[in-house]
């Protein structure tokens, strides 16, 4: 059950540009939001999904 929770935090467009940004170098909410284009709370949203599984 838990690989079906990875791949469903993976299935994100969104979050899979968040984990290659933070792959490369560590970023805080805001700078992923500038580089991505998002609000705060939706990059907060998806950093939340990413730290779960």
């Amino acid at each position: 059950m838990e690989i079906i929770n990875v791949l469903k935090a993976l299935s994100d467009e969104t979050r899979i540009k968040i984990l290659n940004l933070l792959r490369i170098m560590p970023l805080c909410v805001c700078e992923i939001e500038d580089i991505l284009g998002i609000s705060q709370s939706n990059a907060s949203r998806h950093l939340c999904l990413i730290r779960l599984y």
